[in-house]
């Protein structure tokens, strides 16, 4: 097995554009052919655009882009860019007076990072789509990642600052990749070591809580959860998958949130995994749906590493 770059992954170009001092960003996707998709959602607060027509019963079979961004439901407004950019371009389904982009996408909750009211828009969106065609791919405190925090459980005054983070392998000629922007309600882990690398600070400030015994500390219902979450990802390959199969792949990538992330999957986050397909390799569903989870785990522990403190918040390279 042999590490790549995300970059590297076959028939896909990635960009970001982020508003530093405002806290909020976006990462676009593009598979200018078009490439089948599936999702899958396990958090209880998604905010997404077009999510419908990734499942198996939605007519298109290809998507042409995929949007993860800040913003909350705010941020949805970057896939307009996204779309003019597309369009421009001549991708999307041809629908004889013009070519219409399928675009899909998924937004974090970052609005108390920076500024509430300045959020990825349908410039910002663009703007990604340009970067592209460069690759200005960075992991860290970048594109959907920018405002990216975690270990709130109580609140921002104890939370870490976290980012986007890639990792990507190559066995013979396929290749499996993740992006994911983390944003989680819970701690992070390293799968490796079962070792706590952010989330939750104490009263201090200096160590660590587990953000699961403080939750076991009292059963009484909390009718208003602090919602400033959501993990949101994306697998790439050039394994040949329809979007019946890549829903599957993204099931399976979920173990790696799992892994990586505790607690995961809560009511109060909107935690939501993609999985692309660019390519014709051919390749088994359930090594595929395996490999993801292990990229995606580290995928996660990159965002956090590779983060800088911001906005008032220690980073893991600080803890």
């Amino acid at each position: 097995m042999e590490k790549i770059l995300i970059s590297d992954i076959k028939g896909i170009k990635i960009g970001q554009a982020e508003n530093a001092q405002a806290g909020t960003g976006c990462t676009v996707v593009i598979c200018e052919a078009g490439a089948p998709v599936g999702l899958d959602v396990r958090g209880g607060g998604p905010a997404s655009r077009e999510s419908e027509l990734t499942k198996p019963l939605a007519s298109a079979d290809r998507i042409h882009a995929v949007v993860l961004a800040g913003g909350s439901a705010f941020g949805l407004d970057a896939a307009g860019g996204v779309m003019e950019y597309l369009e421009e371009h001549g991708i999307g389904f041809d629908v004889g007076v013009t070519k219409v982009p399928l675009v899909c996408q998924s937004d974090l909750f970052d609005l108390t990072v920076g500024d509430t009211f300045v959020r990825p828009d349908k410039k910002m969106g663009y703007e990604a789509c340009v970067n592209a065609e460069k690759g200005n791919y960075k992991d860290g405190n970048f594109g959907a990642g920018t405002g990216a925090t975690v270990g709130k459980l109580y609140g921002m005054d104890y939370c870490m600052k976290s980012g986007i983070g890639s990792y990507a392998v190559q066995i013979g000629e396929l290749q499996v990749g993740a992006i994911v922007a983390v944003n989680a309600l819970g701690d992070i882990y390293d799968w490796t070591k079962g070792r706590k690398i952010a989330g939750l600070l104490d009263e201090s400030k200096a160590g660590f809580r587990s953000t699961v015994d403080e939750m076991y500390k009292n059963y009484e219902v909390v009718k208003n959860k602090f919602t400033g979450n959501t993990t949101i990802g994306i697998v790439l390959t050039n394994a040949e998958f329809q979007k019946t199969e890549l829903t599957k792949i993204a099931g399976m990538a979920h173990n790696g949130y799992a892994r990586a992330i505790a607690p995961v999957h809560t009511s109060a986050d909107g935690d939501s995994i993609y999985a692309m397909s660019a390519g014709s390799v051919k390749a088994d569903l359930d090594m595929v749906g395996t490999l993801s989870a292990d990229v995606m785990a580290e995928a996660i522990l990159r965002a956090v590493r590779a983060s800088e403190s911001a906005y008032g918040y220690p980073s893991a390279k600080e803890m």
